[in-house]
């Protein structure tokens, strides 16, 4: 199946992928994406950290629970208002209840953010040959406050974005390792790694205005992982990314990686 084939309805998983390691990634994906405002709602895991992330404020359907979606769907927009934040649903193909969807387009929710999570069934750092720093540039690993700070300059971020971020990371239940290439003391690229178990994702990838097609996205993702493996603990590797970042997903495809499953959104209306 292509990857890139019909992507208006369900999230779907792609093939020629082990669907236990899937889900697996899923369950890794969700761990390093917990804010602290997070709560459980009858199978659903509701987030509402007003950060930029949309991972960390949204909803995602878990288990069927009990009670009516409707009901359910009442109760979160009401929270999400007082929040003043937009009603999010993430959907995967490991949505419960496989109808949900449907549910939601039938309420009116609009389909949002065509998503690639994409795999790396094995990290071999000898095949990836990170190589030596950038000629004229610096490396190194900072701070959960530092890395929002900086990826939050990288992205144009709010303050309040840069904020949610930090606490995010500072209170997540996966570590996170942050990694700064500056020059001069501004930062060129930056990104993370979340460790667990055998697993690794990659997060927060960014490189500043005027930088790109420069390769420092490469040579980053390759220290990242190679960092990753140094004490080989870390087999495997996982990472998100927009479907339409083509330039994004050609760096990762290089690199070995290959999409895995889709995932998107449904975003209710907002009313004018």
């Amino acid at each position: 199946m292509s990857v890139d084939a019909g992507v208006a309805g369900t999230a779907r998983f792609l093939r020629g992928h082990d669907r236990t390691l899937l889900s697996r990634l899923e369950d890794a994906g969700l761990n390093a994406s917990a804010p602290p405002q997070q709560r459980w709602m009858d199978g659903w895991l509701v987030r509402t950290c007003p950060g930029k992330a949309q991972r960390a404020r949204c909803i995602n359907a878990v288990a069927v629970g009990r009670r009516p979606v409707a009901e359910k769907l009442a109760e979160a927009r009401a929270l999400y208002r007082a929040l003043h934040l937009p009603l999010l649903v993430r959907i995967t193909p490991f949505t419960q209840p496989p109808d949900l969807e449907e549910q939601l387009e039938a309420a009116g929710f609009a389909f949002h953010d065509d998503t690639r999570v994409m795999s790396l069934a094995r990290i071999d750092p000898a095949a990836l040959g990170a190589g030596a720093l950038p000629a004229g540039t610096a490396w190194a690993e900072v701070t959960p406050a530092v890395y929002a700070e900086a990826v939050g300059g990288l992205r144009g971020s709010s303050p309040e974005a840069r904020r949610a971020h930090a606490e995010r990371l500072l209170s997540s239940p996966v570590p996170y390792r942050g990694f700064v290439l500056s020059r001069d003391g501004a930062a060129l690229a930056c990104g993370q790694i979340a460790q667990e178990s055998d697993l690794v994702g990659l997060y927060d990838i960014a490189t500043a205005a005027g930088q790109q097609r420069q390769g420092l996205g490469t040579w980053l993702c390759k220290r990242l992982l190679t960092i990753a493996a140094s004490d080989g603990s870390s087999r495997s590797a996982y990472l998100q990314v927009g479907a339409e970042n083509e330039a994004a997903r050609r760096v990762y495809r290089r690199l070995g990686f290959t999409d895995a499953y889709t995932y998107h959104y449904r975003a209710e209306a907002v009313a004018a």
